[in-house]
Order: C-alpha cells, then sequence, then structure tokens
C-alpha cells in the first residue's frame, strides 16, 4: 500500500458510524481554551492511546487547535495495516469539533508526510498547511511546525530512522506487556522507552541539540516563541530568549500544550485530568487492543 492510499484510506474509513455518537455528551465539564495543540497520535498503530486522546477531544474545547505532525501513522500503515474503531472515533471527534466551529489545523510530520501533498487544501473542514505563525492573545507571535526538517537521522539517513522506528514500536509493545502486569498488581502506568531515553547520554544530548537548533531558526523568523512536536518530550522553556515548546505526543506522555484566554501557555498532563475510574477502562480496553494486534 502506497502512503499516499493510507492517508486517503484512513479519511475515507471514518464514514461509517461513531463508536462515541451515543455518548457525546461529557461526563464533566470540560474545560475551555483559547488554543491547543497536540502532536504524534500515531494514529495505525497499537502504541496510540487512542481512548485517553478521545477523553481529551470529548473533554476540552478551544478556539483553534493544532495538530502538529505525526497525526496518521503512514510508515506503520504501509507496513501493515492497523485501524480500530477508537481510531476511527479520534479522526470523527476531529471532524466533527471542525464542523461545530473549531478552527483545525493540520501540519503533517515525516510520518505522516504523505499528507504535505495536500498543503493548502482542506479536508472536512481541517485546513493542511507546512507550517503557521499563531499570535497568542498578549501578542506574541509562535512559529508552529512539527519539527522533523530539524532531525539530522530523518534528513541524512532516513532508512536508520525506520530502523528506529521499529525499534520503537518493539519497546512500545513491551512496555504494554509490562504495563498490563503492573495494572494488576495496582500500580500507576510507567513508560519504558521513556525512562530508556532519558537514561542514555545520547539520547539527551540529541534532545538538547533538536531543541536548541529549532530555537535558532525561530529566532531568524522573528518570532518570540515556538512550537513544535517529533521527539515525544513535552517541555516549556526558555532558549537563549527564545520560548521553546513542545507539546509532547499520545503514545507514551498523553501532554498537549494549552493557551488560555489572556495568553497564558502551559503543558497539560491528561493523565492527571482522567479519572482513575476512567482511566481503568481504558487500560483494559488498551489491553484488548494488544491482543488484537
Amino acid at each position: 500500500m502506497q502512503r499516499d492510499d493510507a492517508f486517503l484510506r484512513a479519511w475515507r474509513d471514518t464514514s461509517g458510524p461513531s463508536s462515541t455518537d451515543a455518548d457525546d455528551e461529557p461526563t464533566r465539564a470540560p474545560q475551555r481554551f483559547r488554543t491547543l495543540w497536540i502532536s504524534d497520535l500515531h494514529l495505525g498503530t497499537p502504541g496510540c492511546q487512542a481512548r485517553a486522546l478521545l477523553d481529551f477531544l470529548k473533554h476540552t474545547e478551544s478556539e483553534t487547535l493544532f495538530l502538529v505532525g505525526d497525526i496518521i501513522d503512514g510508515w506503520q500503515l504501509k507496513r501493515h495495516w492497523y485501524w480500530p474503531q477508537a481510531h476511527n472515533d479520534v479522526v470523527q471527534k476531529l471532524l466533527r469539533k471542525a464542523r461545530k466551529g473549531t478552527r483545525v489545523i493540520f501540519i503533517p510530520g515525516n510520518h505522516d508526510e504523505f499528507a504535505r501533498k495536500y498543503l493548502n487544501h482542506n479536508f472536512g473542514g481541517i485546513d493542511v498547511a507546512d507550517d503557521w505563525i499563531h499570535e497568542t492573545a498578549d501578542g506574541r507571535k509562535l512559529w508552529i511546525m512539527h519539527g522533523d526538517l530539524f532531525d539530522g537521522v530523518i534528513q541524512c539517513a532516513k532508512w536508520l530512522a525506520h530502523v528506529g522506528d521499529s525499534l520503537y514500536e518493539f519497546t512500545l509493545r513491551l512496555n504494554r506487556h509490562l504495563n498490563s502486569l503492573r495494572a494488576r498488581m495496582g500500580l500507576p502506568y510507567w513508560s519504558l522507552s521513556k525512562y530508556l531515553k532519558l537514561k542514555v547520554k545520547r539520547a539527551v544530548s540529541y534532545v538538547g541539540d533538536f531543541e536548541t537548533a529549532v530555537a535558532r531558526e525561530a529566532r531568524k523568523r522573528g518570532v518570540q516563541g515556538v512550537v513544535c512536536g517529533h521527539i515525544h518530550h513535552a517541555e516549556m522553556r526558555d532558549i537563549d530568549g527564545m520560548l521553546y515548546c513542545n507539546d509532547g505526543d499520545w503514545v507514551e506522555s498523553l501532554t498537549a500544550l494549552a493557551e488560555r484566554a489572556d495568553g497564558t501557555l502551559e503543558i497539560l498532563h491528561w493523565s492527571e485530568h482522567m479519572p482513575r475510574m476512567v482511566r481503568s477502562k481504558k487500560e483494559k480496553a488498551a489491553n484488548r487492543d494488544t491482543v488484537a494486534a
């Protein structure tokens, strides 16, 4: 299957009924924001935490929602088609938000790079763009892009990136079995891959180099800050006078970047916002998805 076909098939596969249609009323009051940024959903892979993501989409509202790349994982879909109902529901929910007035802007990443051929097009109310300049409520200009163009591995040795992606997927599978055992023991979720990345000095150096390169390019563009994804590491800090923000991912960290009505920015760790009962149901469902995969 070609990656272009994977993108279109994933979009077409949302035409059926959504399992969330009958349960669209929030079970708790939604949190309201001016702007939200999410990235690295990796829909189309067993590692995607689709049910936690649905909980986030169901219990947040915003004027603008940025999808900052790696939304649909074409790399994985090309190797093996995996598209459970929960992933279908996520796309349905995004399309529904767009229909109800949220401005949804999709900036493709490296895993959904096939979507870059559709730049400046609109799919069901969702705009596709290469990058974006967003102005916050307090007047700061933020450059929005995925970040893969600042990844030396992606640019210089793409084959190595694919190898790394396969190893990462293996680690996530191992992590799901480990957390299934932890859940039965009453222990909270723990990320093996995140632990390994933080322990490996080379990986820590890579993250630092990436952040510095992104901040340097943002300065050249004359903005006050930058928002990206790609490295699955949620962060918000100052780098030599430039505001650097990374919204994390929905494979491990379950994070988003949010702008309040006054322009204040913050990282949302959604696992802290879900009631324990909701998390337990999602963990059980995720375990069923793992078995099905």
